[in-house]
């Protein structure tokens, strides 16, 4: 077995399998808050609502960084999870009764 040629080798770039995160959030999550934030500021265009769409965007961007921080992606995780709920039940076997 001495003739066996040795395993090739081949480099695998880090952007092809990191998540894509937008200011250390889930890409698609942060764009959809900062979205709801311009229509709140750009749709009413009053002090109040300014706040309220400057508010929306902070706390949004701080929880979704938390989230991201656990896992970059727990949305496509838990899209999944849930697309797949009747198929796999949350009991260690069918036949379990209790």
């Amino acid at each position: 077995m001495s003739n066996e040629t040795p395993l090739r080798r081949s480099t695998i770039n880090r952007a092809l399998t990191r998540p894509s995160l937008l200011l250390g959030c889930e890409r698609e999550l942060i764009l959809v808050a900062g979205l709801i934030a311009a229509i709140m500021i750009f749709a009413l265009k009053t002090w109040s609502s300014i706040l309220f769409g400057v508010g929306i965007w902070v706390v949004a961007l701080i929880l979704l960084r938390r989230i991201a921080s656990a896992d970059p992606l727990a949305s496509k995780v838990y899209l999944r999870q849930f697309k797949n709920q009747d198929i796999y039940l949350a009991r260690s076997t069918p036949f379990r009764t209790e």
